[in-house]
């Protein structure tokens, strides 16, 4: 039999423990709502909740991010960030925390994640070649020197790694799924490989050629994976223009069964089947396009310019290649992000010290959040996309 001060002290404590179970509820948060705001010029790292478009706090001290990109781990609770001064920083964005950095190279142009989410790589210019590490300890686990500045560094699945070799004109197959690391080599890739991107079954990865008009596909379902010419000689006959910035192929948009890509030094989208590799029409632009972005389910694509035309965002319709609208938030926008399933994109504005939001079906502003010179956005849902 219960004695009645005994049942009194256990209803007061399940109601003690109900109440304080919601109290911590409210501080609890989930990773898959959140994403990073790299602010290039104070090199901090700004954290922010998608539903609420706020910002939740920022993390300071991470040195030179003019280039920063970021890969998240599988659990999208930590943030590898990759500094242009050569540093590999692990950020916890639950706590907003540095849990863990090294000073790996000199200059360091990007990285990714294996699709283990075990080995974090990491491509450099100085003193060139990709290094790899323990995801969870930073501790190095192999290198893969060059003789050169390494660039377009994408994870595959299999536990590999491709980059290109800027100056040599190769690809490099990185395979770490052995006891010990194999390299392919795929030599003729072409003159000056600026940037890469790998479509998101893992199968093709497509270098940009600065050194040349056109880019290089390779099949990585193919057992020896031979270099094949996409768009030769796409500006040929034509005076080429001057390059303000380099377009980012891994700011690449696949509509479909097309590519849409920027070209180098023109004001132009190209389009090409992603079946075999043809070329399908252009679409002129209003500057030189630097990220050419897919909305999630391959409706519009969302294009940024390069300077002095980089005030203004174009909406393109990916069903008839026609440009449907026109935004201007302001100077200097430097990259976009969709949320995971595309009903609105963030816009950095870098020399308006702000993040826009639009809705994408309307067009309509949503919202921002101030942030100091902001550049690349990065959301949590790209833990689980192969090649970002």
């Amino acid at each position: 039999m219960v004695r009645p001060f005994a049942s009194v002290l256990l209803v007061f404590t399940l109601v003690f423990a109900v109440w304080f179970n919601a109290l911590k509820a409210d501080e609890w948060r989930g990773t898959g709502d959140l994403g990073v705001v790299v602010e290039r010029a104070t090199g901090s790292l700004l954290i922010v909740d998608q539903s609420d478009r706020a910002a939740l706090g920022r993390i300071e001290g991470l040195g030179d991010l003019s280039h920063a990109s970021v890969v998240f781990s599988p659990d999208q609770r930590f943030a590898y960030v990759f500094g242009r001064d050569g540093a590999l920083t692990k950020v916890d964005i639950l706590t907003q925390t540095v849990v863990g950095r090294v000073q790996q190279a000199g200059n360091s142009i990007g990285g990714a994640i294996s699709d283990d989410g075990e080995l974090v790589a990491v491509a450099n210019y100085e003193p060139g070649g990709v290094r790899v590490f323990d995801a969870k300890t930073l501790a190095p686990v192999s290198r893969f020197d060059t003789d050169g500045k390494a660039i377009g560094l994408v994870d595959a699945p299999g536990r590999r790694f491709i980059f290109s070799l800027w100056d040599a004109g190769e690809t490099w197959i990185a395979d770490l799924s052995g006891p010990e690391p194999a390299i392919t080599r795929v030599e003729d890739i072409g003159s000056n490989p600026y940037d890469a991107l790998i479509t998101g079954d893992g199968r093709t990865y497509i270098a940009g050629l600065f050194g040349e008009d056109g880019l290089t596909a390779l099949d990585l379902w193919d057992a020896a994976p031979a270099p094949q010419r996409v768009l030769p000689g796409y500006g040929r006959g034509e005076d080429p223009l001057p390059v303000y910035k380099m377009p980012h192929l891994e700011g690449w948009a696949l509509a479909g069964d097309r590519f849409v890509l920027p070209a180098v030094g023109r004001h132009e989208l190209l389009w090409v089947d992603a079946r075999d590799l043809s070329e399908l029409g252009r679409t002129q632009t209003h500057g030189q396009p630097v990220f050419a972005v897919a909305r999630p389910d391959g409706r519009h694509v969302w294009v940024n310019f390069a300077h002095p035309l980089n005030d203004t965002v174009q909406v393109v319709d990916t069903a008839t290649g026609a440009i449907v609208h026109s935004l201007t938030p302001g100077p200097a926008v430097l990259h976009m992000e969709f949320t995971p399933r595309g009903h609105e994109i963030w816009v950095s504005v870098r020399d308006a010290d702000r993040i826009d939001i639009y809705d994408t079906t309307s067009f309509e502003k949503l919202g921002e959040i101030p942030a100091n010179s902001p550049s690349g956005i990065f959301f949590t849902a790209r833990a689980h996309r192969i090649g970002l």
